[in-house]
């Protein structure tokens, strides 16, 4: 989108999301990176929204870079020169998309096995990398405040393109403090925060996963001091995180199942 079609900046709230996360990803030119600044001293309280995703874009970085600078493996780069010497000049171009091939594929692969929940399991590190982000703050840890729950959940529900729900956890000892959209590689994301009377907080973090179909048994991780169970459930992922005890969070995670599964 270019921001200098727009009048005023009035753009829809999607557009502008967009902009503004290329923004952060240093993905303008020159013009549109000016009228993103523009809009932003316009509009002061948007600046904790980019300093929140670039904190997450930095966590997100530190615990993924040590294994994307890894060294390569011998045995693949063998691979890829034994390809090369059938044919140097024939194969050139074939020998090429090998070796990028299996360079790409030992990344991506060195981390966990390629398994079915392989695509959710990655949501338990995300989901705790955003949990530890924004549980300590204290007047910035929602965007939508529990009042206005209704409008919240049409929001995110609109974003994700799906009908989301809000567990009631009020029995479990957690109240609803608000909740957020963040970014990831597949798009928006939604994130509730609870809260009980010590000050203790759980986050529920919901994504779409249309690339995967039924559902998945309750998952474990434990991410430093954060404790994750995450599911998927109807091409929807679910991860819970807090940092209390696996038993407590087990229980809570079950009756979250129970009240967005609707049984």
């Amino acid at each position: 989108m270019n921001m200098r079609d727009k009048n005023k900046h009035e753009a829809p709230v999607s557009k502008m999301d967009e902009v503004l996360l290329r923004y952060v990803d240093d993905r303008l030119d020159v013009d549109d990176r000016v009228a993103a600044e523009t809009w932003l001293r316009e509009h002061p309280d948007q600046q904790q929204r980019i300093q929140a995703w670039r904190e997450q874009d930095d966590a997100l970085q530190r615990h993924f870079n040590p294994i994307s600078h890894a060294a390569v493996p011998e045995r693949l780069l063998r691979a890829s020169r034994r390809a090369s010497q059938r044919s140097p000049l024939r194969n050139a171009a074939a020998f090429a998309w090998l070796t990028v091939g299996l360079i790409v594929g030992w990344v991506i692969g060195h981390r966990t096995p390629a398994t079915p929940e392989a695509p959710v399991a990655s949501l338990s590190h995300i989901a705790a990398l955003a949990h530890a982000t924004y549980v300590p703050e204290k007047r910035h840890a929602v965007e939508v405040l529990a009042a206005e729950e209704a409008h919240l959940v049409t929001w995110l529900s609109k974003r994700l393109d799906r009908q989301l729900k809000v567990p009631q956890l009020n029995d479990m000892g957690y109240a609803l403090v608000g909740g957020r959209m963040l970014p990831s590689e597949t798009g928006p994301v939604a994130q509730f925060m609870f809260q009980n009377e010590d000050g203790k907080r759980l986050t529920l973090h919901v994504r779409t996963s249309k690339g995967d179909v039924g559902e998945t048994s309750f998952q474990y991780s434990q991410e430093g001091k954060v404790s994750v169970f995450y599911w998927l459930d109807d091409q929807t992922s679910y991860a819970l995180s807090g940092e209390i005890e696996r038993e407590k969070l087990l229980a809570i995670a079950r009756e979250t199942y129970r009240q967005l599964d609707g049984n």
